[in-house]
């Protein structure tokens, strides 16, 4: 596992393992997908062209954040070219593979707003761009990444799912019937 360190600066700079960023990076691209977003809200009021058109950038920036991660993501890149060097050292990193699901999620979403657009339901495109928005703005404004939180439940399903079963709690209880030909409880372990 390679690693780099960021910022010169000897005082409290932390080494970044290929698998981890500076967590003001997706930060910052979070902030720039909000400002595109509302553009998108914007435009669909206008022109649901031009409206189609902002989202279907926007899918395409989160397609490459998903499938080559938040080192090559346009944002990214244009963080650690023209922020980074001018921050203080990093001080806290983050783990890539939820943030490239979270970017997986915003495909989703953007994905969804386009063939609303494209189909002339500008309600559905408005309603998705609006969920992309919500998740975006969350992560912005108060560093909650929806999509980092519901990545360890999906990782520990495809988990279980490699593994031939899911497991968790499962029981079934009586039926109404009652008498000694109702079906017994039955209750599997964990």
């Amino acid at each position: 596992m390679s690693t780099e360190t960021r910022n010169t600066s000897e005082d409290q700079a932390i080494p970044l393992a290929s698998d981890r960023v500076d967590v003001r990076g997706p930060r910052f691209a979070a902030w720039v997908t909000t400002a595109v977003l509302v553009l998108v809200l914007l435009a669909a009021a206008v022109s649901p062209v031009a409206a189609a058109v902002l989202i279907a950038l926007q899918a395409v920036v989160f397609a490459i954040g998903a499938a080559a991660g938040p080192r090559r993501h346009p944002y990214g890149r244009i963080f650690a070219t023209f922020l980074a060097p001018r921050l203080a050292p990093v001080s806290e990193t983050e783990p890539t593979p939820p943030l490239r699901f979270a970017q997986l999620l915003g495909f989703v979403f953007a994905a969804v707003s386009l063939l609303g657009f494209a189909l002339g339901s500008t309600v559905v495109g408005a309603v998705f761009a609006g969920f992309a928005l919500f998740a975006a703005f969350l992560n912005a404004a108060f560093g909650i990444c929806l999509g980092c939180q519901i990545y360890p439940l999906v990782a520990r399903l495809r988990r279980n799912k490699v593994h031939g079963a899911v497991r968790g709690p499962s029981v079934v209880t009586q039926a109404s019937a009652s008498g000694p030909d109702a079906p017994a409880a039955v209750s599997a372990p964990n």
